[in-house]
This record gives C-alpha cells, structure tokens and sequence, in this order.
C-alpha cells in the first residue's frame, strides 16, 4: 500500500464502510512504571478522510486511568488509530482507537472508557454516548521499572515544580539539556508516509550519513524504513547530549515540508500512518534519554500576519487565522494524544512567535488544560520581541513554564540572566534555555575541516549589496561558542541550550541531515554535563553571583555561580585569575579546577584552599593559562 502526499478532497468522500468494532478494550504494552502503556479500543469505523463524521473532531474518546489509591487520576484523549497497524500497513480507515498511559506508581490501575459523538465533541466535550463503547473499564496491574541508564523509564517523568530547573518525578534529579535545534526540518524524512517537498532548495532528507549509527535490535518500519533518522538519534546518544527539537507544523514556512494531516490543507484529518511512524522515533528517543522538543508552529504561520505586522494579509496555512478556534484546539490535542505520554518534552508554541499576547494565553491554557500531565509550556521569539512577547506573559498573567531565548551567541548569559530575573520577580520561575544563536545566517559553525570549512563563522554583506564582502559580525569559532553560549547560558543558572546551525554554512538549519558536522561541539557539550552530574552540583539550589567576582555589569569577562556559603563556580572564559568575595561566608573550602576543553578530573592549582570572611585569590589555572577555565570552590 502507498499513500500520497498530496491527496486532497474538498467534498465528502465517499468510501465503502466497515461494519463497527465490538467495543472490546485492550490494555497492551510493558506494564512498569514509567512505560507507555495503550488501550486500545475496538471502536466505530472510520476512514482518516471522514468529513460527516470526522474522526478527529465529532468522536470524543477520553479514558480515565486511576490508581488504586485514588491518586493520581489522569484523564488522557485518545485518538483514532485507524486499523491499530498503521505505522506498518499505511492505512486508512479501521476500528482502533487508542489512548496511552506513563503510570507514575505500581501498583493496580482501573480505566473507565467515555466516547461521544457530535460536532466538534473531541474539543468542546458533550455529544452522546455511543454503545457499546462507552463506559468500558477494567483493571491492570504495574510492576516497578526495570530501567537504568539514560533511558528516561528510569528517571520518570520530567516536570516543572516552580523552579529555574525541571525535575524528574522518579529520581528526583534535576535536568540540564544540551542538543541540536537544527534542522528545524528534522520531520521532513523520505520515510514517513504522505511527506513531501515542495521547495526545490529544501529537499526531503534521507538522514543517509546516520544509517551506519543504526543498531541492529533498533526499530524500523514498512520493511526496514527508518534506520538513517534512528540512527541520528543514536549518534546524538553516544556524543552525550540528551535533546534535540523538531517542527511538527511547516506548512507555508521556510521548510514547507512537514504537517501531521492526511494532506496539507486538510486541517481537519490526520495522517494516522505517518503519526505512527513519528511515535516509532520519539518512543526510541525516550528510551535513549532524549528530551523531545516541540516547535508547535513557525513564524511565517503562526497568525495571518505574514510574520510581520507591516505586511498585513491572510494566510491560509495559519490555524484559525492564530486564534484559538477548532483547528488549533485539534492540532493540541492529537499532539497531546498521541505523544503526550512521552516522559521529557516540553510544547513551544512558536518559533519566533508572532501571536497577540491573547491568542498565547489561550493556546497555553489549551494545552495546560488538555495535556493530563501537565508537560512544560515555552515560547520563542525573535531578540528584539522578547519585551513585547515575554514580559505581558510573565507571573500569573499565563501558564508558561519558561522561555526558549533566541540571541546573538555573545549575548546568552546576560539575556539568560534577564528572563530567570524577571520571572522569579513576577512569583513564576521560568526554565529559561538558550535555543537559537545568531546570526541568523551562521548560529554555531561546523568543524574545522568539515566540508573544507575552516571553522570560522563570518558573516558578510550580502552580494551585490554597496558592501558587498564586508563583515557585518566579528568572526567567531566553535570555542567562543562553547564559552560564551554553552557555559554562558549554565552559569546564570539557564537549562542549557541547543545548538541551530544557521542558514549559510555547510549542513545548514533547512537540509541538515549530518549531526557529525559538529561533532566537536557535542564533545562540549557532553564534557559541561558530565561536570554537574559527577561532581554532584546542585545547581537547582544555586544563582548567579558574579558580584561576587568582580562582574557587576554581568558582561563575560567572567561568571559566578554559587550556593552562598557551600560552593561557587567561577568560569574564565579567558583563563586568567580571579578573587572570590567570601566575605559572608565562614570556614575552609578546597579550590580545584575543571577544563571544560577536555573535561577528566578535578585539578589542583598552587592555591588549593582558601578562607571565609573575605576577599580569597583564587591563583592561575594549572596549564594553558590563557585558555577557558572552570574554579570549583566547595565549603
């Protein structure tokens, strides 16, 4: 069977019908702690292509999963799965609908099936019950885990609890992320069904140089489809970062080339099959211990604004015009359905978001109010917005749980700094993380060497331009990003960051399709990581304190992170010397030093304490003294 990419019907469709299921309900999956856990029921038939009923909107399947003690109690959304198999056979129509449990204890679970039926009933509720399928139930019983490693099964699943830092419910730990935000295509694969190119500068990838990363055991589909996007994720998981993001919605965008719908313009029908093959990758991705990253929409879409407010004009690709109307309420929902039971993801409505501020705060509270576990929340926009975008959004006056920052790479600490500030002042601590670096056309370069690139990200005028060949930025290298971007963002107390690759280097944010181009920054990236989680950092507990350096401009000569009394960070991104202001704390605190180049062990310089009650000189790095350093001081 083959699915086209470009099928689209203006009228109802007119299929020959199936007779209905028998309301049986089966409970499937590796029934543990933290596992993906679905029922499955043997519904109503239906094609993806319905209009009268439509699937999507007029069948409300919502499954109420209750531990025995009665807490919690999740009422999850199901969706319309067509025949249960369609990852593997492509089809269309069937009697399987589907809703998926991450149970948080051990122990017995009950479920109670509603389904009802009526116009747009899966968003604004009501409609009648439909026998026999309403008001299945039964029980299961959960086993603890089995998980260890990165495999987030182990962890449980990650939360905002109102700090700077999300927390994961099972293991307590504390998460910091660093991965790529490019390409911003990464859906746009030849192997999932009914996906398309429709720009001859963005084609379709084939994730070709990640097929060799592939491991045998791993998942494919449709007779071994899959390996080079799988495979990518597996190259990310052994360079050691633990995120990587993705648009769900393009349509009319840079890329032009990824939409969860039957066809393009059918805002109204999904496409069960290619959803499917989506769950395949983020389910592999969170059994590797990679946190998903939503891009809900793009600038160029998000509202009918063209992107900007001087260019006035409709744009048909936009979700009810950027309101919250049905097609925005059911493009939530299946997302929420179908991937909502994903331990560590956070939902971003927008890159470069360019919504009212009312059109925001409706489409949060809508996810905040449908997504049962209440994953995280962020937005994004361009440098330049953020005071109009962010700072209406802050304290009560949303349900954001953070921001996901865009800058110029120099800029990241001290923006960084400005958003954790604002938002603990306003009584909401947002997780703040640094997602895109600019310029635009560069974001952080390839390696040395790569595709004979040099390294050096160098920004001219555009050609044919009165300047053309002059700079229009400083010349920067992946070292300067590492120092600046990386730890810039960590030592004001951000969530890390992700790493876009521009628009005019080799293995660009649109055809990217080669992890291996930075493969030197994900060393990095891995080295920083691997500091706070074997050094036992609590930087969930810890703010920025470069007063305490000398740096009360918060400029990037150098940075101070610190629990006040217990232990402080201070990173030279020059190398160098510092004095540490100790004056408000009391006792001896040992002094070692990090590479964060290299990583390994601790190390010892010529001071190795020093003394509370005042200013302390923290000596020079052990070797390469001009080189970027890391001053770990611990009471």
């Amino acid at each position: 069977p083959s699915k086209s990419a470009t099928r689209f019907e203006a009228s109802p469709l007119v299929l020959p019908r199936q007779p209905d299921g028998t309301g049986a309900a089966v409970i499937s999956g590796e029934l543990k702690q933290w596992h993906k856990v679905t029922l499955s029921l043997d519904g109503p038939y239906a094609h993806e292509l319905d209009h009268e009923p439509n699937p999507f909107t007029d069948y409300n399947l919502t499954v109420t999963f209750t531990h025995e003690s009665g807490t919690p109690s999740y009422q999850v959304p199901g969706y319309f799965a067509a025949d249960g198999r369609a990852g593997e056979t492509a089809a269309e129509a069937g009697t399987c609908w589907r809703a998926h449990l991450a149970p948080d204890k051990t122990g017995v679970w009950t479920y109670a099936v509603s389904f009802t039926r009526g116009r747009h009933a899966a968003l604004d509720g009501g409609g009648e019950p439909v026998k026999p399928f309403n008001g299945a139930s039964g029980r299961f019983t959960v086993a603890r885990t089995d998980k260890t490693g990165r495999d987030f099964r182990a962890h449980g699943r990650l939360e905002y609890v109102g700090r700077h830092h999300l927390q994961f419910a099972g293991s307590k730990q504390y998460f910091l992320k660093a991965g790529p935000d490019a390409p911003e295509t990464l859906l746009a694969y030849t192997d999932f069904d009914g996906t398309e190119a429709r720009k001859k500068n963005v084609p379709l990838k084939t994730w070709e140089p990640h097929i060799r990363d592939w491991k045998p055991g791993d998942p494919t589909w449709r007779g071994g489809k899959g390996k080079g996007l799988i495979g990518a994720l597996n190259y990310l998981v052994g360079k050691g970062v633990n995120a990587f993001s993705f648009l769900t919605y393009n349509a009319a965008g840079d890329g032009d080339n990824v939409w969860p719908f039957a066809a393009r313009e059918m805002k109204l029908n999904y496409d069960c099959s290619k959803l499917d093959q989506w769950g395949i990758v983020f389910d592999h991705a969170t059994a590797l211990g990679l946190h998903l990253h939503f891009k809900m929409q793009e600038n160029e879409m998000d509202d009918d604004r063209l992107g900007h407010e001087s260019k006035p004009g409709r744009v048909p690709e936009s979700l009810d015009g950027g309101r919250l109307g049905v097609e925005r309420k059911l493009y939530c929902r299946e997302l929420i359905a179908r991937f909502g039971h994903a331990l560590a993801l956070n939902w971003n409505i927008g890159e470069e978001n360019t919504q009212s501020t009312e059109e925001v705060r409706d489409m949060v509270k809508y996810l905040h109010d449908t997504d049962p576990y209440r994953h995280p929340i962020v937005i994004h926009t361009f440098p330049n917005q953020q005071d109009k975008v962010y700072a209406p959004l802050l304290g009560d006056r949303s349900l954001l749980t953070g921001v996901s920052l865009q800058n110029a790479w120099d800029a990241v600490h001290r923006q960084t700094l400005r958003w954790l500030r604002a938002s603990a002042a306003a009584g909401r601590p947002w997780v703040v993380a640094n997602d895109e670096q600019n310029p635009a056309g560069l974001g952080v370069p390839p390696d040395p060497g790569y595709q004979g690139h040099d390294g050096v990200a160098v920004e001219k005028r555009a050609k044919g331009s009165r300047d053309e060949g002059n700079f229009t930025a400083k010349p920067y290298t992946l070292h300067d990003i590492r120092k600046l971007t990386l730890w810039g963002n960590l030592m004001a107390g951000g969530a890390g960051v992700e790493y876009y690759f521009g628009y005019a280097l080799p293995e660009n944010d649109l055809v990217a399709q080669d992890f291996r181009s930075r493969d030197r920054s994900w060393d990095y990236c891995r080295i920083a990581l691997e500091f706070f989680r074997q050094e036992n950092i609590p930087f969930a507990e810890m703010t920025s304190a470069n007063a305490l350096v000398g740096n009360v401009k918060d400029d990037n000569s150098k940075y101070c992170f610190a629990k006040a009394g217990e232990v402080y960070l201070v990173y030279l991104p020059s190398g160098g010397t510092a004095e540490l202001d100790l004056s408000g704390a009391t006792g001896v605190f040992t002094l070692k030093w990090f590479n964060p180049r290299a990583g390994g062990e601790l190390r010892d310089g010529v001071v190795k304490h020093v003394t509370g009650g005042g200013r302390a000189a923290l000596g020079t790095p052990p070797a390469d003294a001009t080189e970027d350093w890391l001053v770990v001081v611990r009471r």
